[in-house]
């Protein structure tokens, strides 16, 4: 038992002299660090994991002479070929004039990932020998780039005026980290299209400053789902144009900015979002003056206003139907005339209600007479029917 023992002692001393000539010997171990089997680590493997998108890819890049003679001519040439294009990361296109023996050429490359797939990085070497031959060899690393983090929005309309489309508009941003490691996340911000300005609504406001809702360390766990609100709202000069701001608008595009476990920085921006304008078309109506409680079965008066939005003057006339508890007062079929693009007209209409509680205005027809188009106008606004007569006590 003894014996056999000893015999193993021995070769595994065998062994570990063997592997430390080998390191001693290996050109891409560190000088004094062969003890610490930094051999091939610090080579580049065939398949060295996943990158994700937004993140820099950087690799370090060394030839190195491990024969006898000098070599002349050397240049190197660092390609990373993806499913759409071949970009050169090469920091310089300039040959090395010799390399003598045990000596390298070296070289970092950065690059900003950009696409999500399969990326090829091939790495060309053209050197010429003593006798004058030209020789040439590559080598291919392949990586894939996933998606770090899975964006999605929803886009919110205010209620606090009476004006559909150029009021406020609420943007909810919910961010998911589908790495399988924990993210801090640095910086999550809109960038608004020339015609908005925005307010961020993530933070809460305290006597010395604001502090961030998600508190003080930023941190985004592997699937967890993190949501950032803001307020946008058009400029003065944009707002008051009424047909700039209708159908599909630009609002502007979200910054990210994470850091990874090893401190490593990442950043997406999403492509421009874009909403449609509610009430959007031709013809737009909004509500300028409204009661907010009313008599049952006593008229009120409320005041509309329609706006032309589109590029050609339209000869509208007014429809008004009436609905189970709403009731117009006035002619239905009148002539409004001629409204010039982007021009408005103030409408005041008298109507009352037959139904007490919270109704909903509905009923206006608009019908333009020079293309016989017909545009309907359903729940714009709802008000409170009270009976006066009715105490208190009952």
């Amino acid at each position: 038992m003894e014996v056999n023992q000893a015999k193993q002692e021995h070769l595994l001393a065998l062994k570990g002299d063997l592997f430390s000539r080998l390191m001693k010997e290996d050109p891409s171990t560190i000088k004094g660090a062969e003890a610490l089997m930094l051999g091939e680590m610090l080579t580049l493997p065939q398949n060295f994991g996943n990158i994700f998108l937004g993140e820099t890819f950087s690799s370090y890049i060394s030839v190195h002479n491990d024969s006898s003679q000098v070599v002349k001519d050397i240049l190197v040439k660092a390609d990373l070929q993806t499913s759409s294009q071949r970009l050169n990361l090469s920091a310089s296109n300039n040959a090395v004039t010799e390399l003598k023996p045990e000596s390298c050429v070296d070289d970092v490359i950065h690059h900003e990932v950009k696409e999500i797939g399969t990326h090829i990085l091939v790495c060309a070497v053209s050197y010429t020998t003593q006798a004058g031959e030209k020789l040439y060899f590559r080598k291919f690393f392949k990586f894939q780039v996933l998606k770090p983090l899975d964006v999605k929005t929803k886009f919110y309309n205010a209620e606090s005026d009476l004006s559909s489309v150029t009021d406020e508009v609420f943007l909810e941003a919910q961010i998911q980290n589908i790495t399988t490691s924990s993210m801090f996340m640095e910086k999550v911000s809109l960038e608004p299209s020339m015609m908005y300005s925005v307010a961020e609504l993530n933070t809460v406001e305290t006597e010395d400053e604001g502090t961030s809702t998600f508190g003080k360390m930023s941190y985004l766990q592997p699937m967890d789902t993190r949501q950032y609100l803001y307020c946008l709202k058009p400029k003065p000069e944009f707002a008051e144009k009424a047909g700039i701001i209708k159908g599909v608008t630009v609002i502007g595009k979200l910054d990210i900015v994470w850091k990874t476990n090893l401190g490593e920085r990442g950043r997406l921006q999403t492509s421009q979002l874009q909403r449609m304008a509610p009430g959007y078309g031709d013809v737009r109506l909004s509500l300028e003056m409204i009661p907010d409680t009313v008599n049952l079965e006593e008229p009120f008066d409320i005041t509309c206003k329609i706006t032309n939005c589109s590029e050609r003057t339209m000869d509208l006339v007014l429809e008004m139907c009436n609905t189970c508890s709403i009731h117009w007062c006035g002619v239905s079929g009148r002539q409004l005339g001629k409204v010039s693009p982007s021009a408005s007209l103030a409408l005041p209409l008298k109507l009352l209600s037959s139904v007490q509680g919270l109704q909903s205005i509905s009923g206006l027809r608009l019908t333009d007479t020079f293309l016989k188009r017909t545009y309907e106008y359903d729940d714009v606004a709802q008000v409170c029917v009270v009976c006066p007569y009715m105490s208190r006590e009952s």
